[in-house]
C-alpha cells in the first residue's frame, strides 16, 4: 500500500472535501469552557464551508435531550436523535454507571448534567443532520451525531463504558480523515490510522504535556483570544496537518487503538449472544 501511495498524485483540497470527527476525554471544567467550545466554533465554520463534522459521546449528553432534539435538521433526524438518547439512558442504567469519573470531579465538574453541557459544546450550533451508526459514513455534508452505544441486548455482554481510544476508532470508521480530542486533564492516547489532534483548555495541562498537546485553547479564559480567533488558529493547524505536517501524537509515535465489538442492529433472538 505504501508503494502504491507513492504514485498517488497530490491535488488541492478545500474544506468541503473534509470529514472531521471529535470527542473529548479526561474532561475538566476547562473542557466545557474553552476546549470544546473552540472545536464547536471550528465545526460551525467547517459546515458553513461545505464540510462534514461528526461528534459523538451520546452518553455524555445526559440531561440535554431537548437541546439535541431542537437542533434536528429534519423530522427523521429528530426521530433518530430521540431513539439514540433513549438507548443511551437505558445503557447507563443497565451498567449502573453514567459517563462521569472521579477525575472529572477533581477537575472542577460537579454533575453529569454539567459535564454533558460542556461535552455538547464541541458540536457547535449547526443543525444535526442525523445519527450515524459505527461504520456508517455521513450521507451528505453537515453536522452528524455518531451513536457509539451497542443495542440493548449486548449491553451486559462484556461491554464496558466507552473509552477514548474506542471512540476515536468509531469516528474513523465513520470516515473521519482527522480526529480531534479535547482533554482537560490530559489523555495519553494516539491513533494508527488518521491523524489525531489534541486540544486542551487547561494551560497547566498544555505546559506539562506540551510534547503531546497540539493546541492550547486556554487563552480565551484569560481574555487573550476570542473563541472565533482560536477556532481560526485551530483550522490553520488542521490544514497544515492535512497537508502532511505531523501532529504531536504522531511525532511521539502514539499508535494506540482499541476495536470493540458492537452490535447495533437488533438481533432476532431476544437474548442475543447469550443464547
Amino acid at each position: 500500500m505504501r508503494e502504491k501511495l507513492r504514485d498517488v498524485r497530490r491535488v488541492p483540497l478545500d474544506w468541503s472535501d473534509m470529514v472531521i470527527g471529535c470527542e473529548c476525554g479526561g474532561s475538566d471544567a476547562t473542557s466545557g469552557l474553552a476546549g470544546n467550545p473552540t472545536v464547536g466554533c471550528f465545526f460551525d465554520a467547517l459546515v458553513d464551508a461545505g464540510g462534514t463534522a461528526i461528534f459523538e459521546e451520546i452518553v455524555e449528553a445526559i440531561g440535554l435531550e431537548d437541546q439535541l432534539l431542537n437542533r434536528a435538521a429534519t423530522p427523521l433526524a429528530r426521530q433518530q436523535i430521540d431513539a439514540t438518547y433513549a438507548k443511551a439512558i437505558a445503557y447507563c442504567r443497565s451498567v449502573r454507571q453514567y459517563s462521569v469519573a472521579p477525575g472529572n470531579f477533581a477537575g472542577g465538574l460537579t454533575t453529569i448534567e454539567e459535564k454533558s453541557m460542556g461535552a455538547l459544546a464541541k458540536s457547535g450550533s449547526q443543525p444535526i443532520q442525523g445519527v450515524l451508526k459505527v461504520g456508517q459514513a455521513p450521507h451528505h455534508p453537515g453536522l452528524w451525531l455518531l451513536d457509539s452505544v451497542p443495542d440493548e441486548h449486548f449491553m451486559q455482554f462484556g461491554y464496558a463504558n466507552p473509552n477514548d481510544t474506542e471512540g476515536l476508532m468509531d469516528l474513523i470508521a465513520a470516515g473521519s480523515q482527522v480526529v480531534l480530542l479535547v482533554t482537560g486533564r490530559g489523555s495519553v492516547i494516539g491513533s494508527p490510522i488518521a491523524p489525531l489532534v489534541k486540544i486542551t483548555g487547561n494551560s497547566q495541562t498544555y505546559h506539562k504535556m506540551e510534547q503531546d498537546m497540539d493546541y492550547d485553547a486556554s487563552r480565551v479564559l484569560r481574555g487573550e483570544m476570542t473563541l472565533g480567533g482560536q477556532a481560526w488558529e485551530l483550522s490553520e493547524l488542521i490544514a497544515r496537518i492535512v497537508a502532511g505536517e505531523q501532529s504531536k501524537p504522531e511525532r511521539l509515535g502514539h499508535r494506540e487503538y482499541f476495536i470493540m465489538y458492537k452490535h447495533q442492529d437488533t438481533p432476532t433472538l431476544v437474548q442475543g449472544c447469550r443464547q
